[in-house]
């Protein structure tokens, strides 16, 4: 059983930067919950600190290097998600397109995969 954390530390270390293959929509989600969770986390404390200003400013620095090192393995699972339904990695760029781009790659991200084998491998077990 695939716990958040378990799924979180997969990703960022076992999957940093790979763009090959195919991830269910279990793996991207529980991904795309875990980095809520951080963003929410060291937004609150940023907030919290706001009045502080060498503490906002350590956790301001911290926000962004975290977000900096997440952006390859969010952009990873994303393209690995659209390799599970059959689409090219290039479609993440679909997100550019203003207003209309980001509703069309979440519609893309949380329809289901091929149950079967595609050009991009067999579906996660």
């Amino acid at each position: 059983m695939n716990t958040l954390i378990d799924n979180f530390k997969q990703v960022v270390t076992g999957k940093y930067a790979d763009f090959t293959g195919r991830a269910d929509r279990k793996e991207y989600w529980l991904f795309v919950l875990a980095m809520i969770v951080i963003s929410l986390v060291l937004g609150l404390f940023t907030t919290l600190f706001a009045k502080v200003k060498l503490l906002y400013i350590l956790f301001a620095i911290l926000y962004g290097a975290v977000s900096l090192a997440l952006l390859i393995p969010s952009l990873a699972v994303t393209v690995r998600r659209l390799h599970d339904i059959g689409k090219g990695g290039g479609w993440i760029f679909i997100s550019l397109i203003p207003f209309i781009g980001a509703i069309w790659l979440l519609i893309l991200v949380i329809m289901k995969g091929e149950p079967d084998e595609n050009r991009f491998g067999k579906p996660v077990e």
